[in-house]
């Protein structure tokens, strides 16, 4: 009798060993990370400060929209994020690298294999087919595509049909969704996407929002869009809103008509600055004495 005893202890043991599940509740690792980042252009009296020491966290695995009047420095951010811009001053933490720190060379590596790009213009190549522009980065880098990824990608933004099309053969929206797939193809850690639909209408504007939605929440994609259309942040996780410089407000679960009100204050706000004039420093002085 005493050896089935001996025989049931260990089944005990292995169903302790699966009890504890704090990997499924770890908290969302950071993808990239702005650290007192500044960006000027020019110098002296003429100086543009474009950022002003902005401190901010992307998360991995979430869609994230920038937005916020023209000039405000949203896509300077997005420049300067991703490498494709230098820094004035301050940190870019990047899978432990400080982006500023590195040089051109380690920034197209990095580039072309752990960041994607997708563009207001699609930048396809016409004379390739569609397949052939989503590969076309695996091919400059002399690497072997991942058929079953590809596969997936294609499925996933509904281009399968497509892919021995041209760009002259393929409508706007579907170009656009070539070119997410073409960023997507190298399984980059992260994906900056500077007004993709810019170019595009209402209904194609929703479709490849929509993809870039799926590719997060069903590839596990990190996005980070920049945008000036309330619409198009409503679709993101997480919405940031960029004047002056820097960040005034950070909203999650966006939707359009929140993003509509706080980018039309901060419009109001910038036209109203720009409005004012200041007056003379004699004027100043005398009702400075008046109070």
């Amino acid at each position: 009798m005493g050896t089935p005893t001996t025989q049931m202890t260990p089944t005990a043991a292995p169903q302790q060993d699966r009890a504890p599940q704090p990997f499924t509740a770890a908290p969302t690792r950071t993808a990239i990370e702005a650290i007192d980042l500044v960006k000027d252009y020019g110098e002296g009296s003429s100086v543009v400060h474009a950022l002003r020491g902005v401190n901010v966290a992307f998360e991995q695995g979430r869609f994230t929209a920038i937005m916020g009047p023209s000039g405000s420095g949203k896509s300077t951010l997005m420049h300067t994020m991703s490498g494709l811009d230098g820094a004035t001053s301050g940190r870019v933490m990047f899978e432990g690298h400080d982006l500023t720190k590195l040089g051109d060379k380690q920034l197209t590596l990095l580039r072309r294999t752990r960041i994607g790009f997708v563009f207001q213009s699609f930048n396809l190549l016409p004379m390739f087919t569609a397949e052939r522009n989503i590969l076309m980065p695996l091919t400059l880098a002399g690497a072997r595509p991942d058929r079953q990824w590809f596969d997936l990608l294609a499925r996933t933004l509904g281009i399968q049909d497509r892919l021995g099309h041209r760009p002259n053969e393929l409508s706007g929206g579907q170009q656009q969704r070539v070119a997410i797939a073409r960023a997507l193809i190298t399984k980059p850690a992260l994906v900056f996407a500077d007004e993709p639909t810019g170019a595009l209408d209402s209904v194609s504007s929703a479709e490849v929002l929509s993809f870039l939605k799926s590719s997060v929440k069903e590839l596990g994609q990190t996005i980070i869009m920049v945008t000036h259309d309330p619409v198009a942040a409503s679709y993101a996780d997480r919405a940031i809103v960029f004047a002056d410089g820097g960040i005034v407000a950070d909203v999650d679960d966006p939707t359009a008509a929140r993003m509509s009100e706080l980018l039309m204050r901060e419009r109001e706000q910038a036209t109203r600055g720009m409005g004012a004039v200041p007056l003379p420093e004699h004027k100043a002085r005398h009702l400075r004495g008046q109070s």
